[in-house]
This record gives C-alpha cells, sequence and structure tokens, in this order.
C-alpha cells in the first residue's frame, strides 16, 4: 500500500509500481481525474486489473471497475434545500472541491438545480481542494468582493470550518446558511447544538460504508 500527497507524487508511484513490482491488480484512490488518467491507462495495459475508487478517471476505459457513492444527490440535495431556506431568491458563493469526476457530478448536479431558481444567483464558485485553510483563503475573497451573500455551498465539511473562521474574522452578519458536506462529527455537532448558521448537513447512505 502507498500513501501520497500530490497528485505528481501519485503517477510517479504508478510508474514504481509497474517498473519494480509485477502487480496484478490495483486499487487506486486518484487525487486528481485528469492527471492521473494516463498514468494509469499505462498499467491496466500491462494486463493489470485496476479498480478505482471515489474520484474516477477522465477515460473510463482505463478502468476496469469504478466504485463511488451518490455524487448527484451530494450535490443535488444541498441545492435543494438551499433554494428552499432562501425562498426561491438570494445570493449564493460555491468552493468547489479538487477537479475530479465526482466534484464535476456533484458540481452539475447542484447547478442543475439551481437553473430551476431564476431569482438565486451564484456569484462565483472556485475550488478549495476540500481543504478548510484553502476555503478560509478563497472565502476571505468572497467576503472582499461581494458586499451580501445569503448562503456558502461549500461541498465539505473542512471546507465548512474554513468558511465559518472567514465569517467570523470578517464579522459578517449577512449569511445565513453554510452548507457542508460528509457528515462529519463537527459538522453534526454544530447542528445539535443549534448553529444558526449550519442547520443541515449531507453525506452517502450509510449503506455505503
Amino acid at each position: 500500500m502507498k500513501t501520497v500527497g500530490t497528485a505528481p507524487e501519485q503517477a510517479n508511484q504508478l510508474q514504481d509500481l509497474v517498473t519494480v513490482n509485477k502487480i496484478n491488480a490495483l486499487v487506486i484512490f486518484p487525487q486528481e481525474s485528469a492527471s492521473l488518467t494516463q498514468p494509469v491507462a499505462q498499467v491496466k495495459k500491462k494486463g493489470v486489473y485496476v479498480t478505482v475508487v471515489d474520484r474516477g478517471l477522465t477515460d473510463t476505459s482505463a478502468q476496469d471497475a469504478y466504485v463511488a457513492g451518490d455524487n448527484t444527490a451530494f450535490g443535488r440535495i444541498p441545492a435543494e434545500y438551499l433554494a428552499k431556506t432562501l425562498n426561491g431568491k438570494g445570493d449564493i458563493v460555491a468552493l468547489r472541491g479538487i477537479p475530479t469526476t465526482l466534484d464535476n457530478e456533484r458540481w452539475t448536479a447542484f447547478e442543475g438545480v439551481m437553473k430551476q431558481y431564476p431569482d438565486i444567483k451564484i456569484l462565483d464558485a472556485k475550488y478549495a481542494n476540500w481543504n478548510r485553510d484553502d476555503a478560509f483563503k478563497v472565502m476571505q475573497d468572497y467576503l472582499t468582493r461581494f458586499k451580501h451573500i445569503d448562503a456558502v455551498w461549500a461541498a465539505d465539511d473542512d471546507m465548512m470550518v474554513g468558511v465559518l473562521k472567514a465569517i467570523d474574522q470578517a464579522k459578517r452578519t449577512d449569511i445565513k446558511e453554510v452548507f457542508g458536506g460528509a457528515g462529519s462529527k463537527e459538522a453534526v455537532k454544530r447542528i445539535m447544538d443549534g448553529d444558526p448558521r449550519v442547520k443541515a448537513d449531507v453525506s452517502y447512505s450509510l449503506k455505503f460504508i
């Protein structure tokens, strides 16, 4: 088993695995979709059975099997909730994850719901890498550029923490709702404790765990 921190490191380790070891099967959780597709395809060409987990590849022929949760629902449910909470009107900013197929699925579903509400405006949507520090910086940028924001879709509970820190630091009171994702203990505790900005969360069905 190999653990890496970046997509280039992961690509290099794949090359080493194939060069140094003779493997029959590979299970991989890609850091990024596009940059890992070709390295994984090269492994598959050597007769290795490839199973991709969570973050799919941009070319599905590079994998034999793909295992993931319902990422469409992961994006659709928060959008439906926020549209209802805002009564179909308001300004939203979004924080996306890492450029991957699963992030694309979530964003496409979220955006698809919002297109049904012409009075809801998505002011911007930037990648924050499912990371609280990156989310803090992205949210600082949003708070500087946009004088009024009704709600934030953070798309991950770690990013939600960074978003809330930026809001608190800026002392902004206009933001009524911050929606994360993944069902972390911190998010659940905030909901149970009655945090006025964190009232709901979303995660995969328990049957996937």
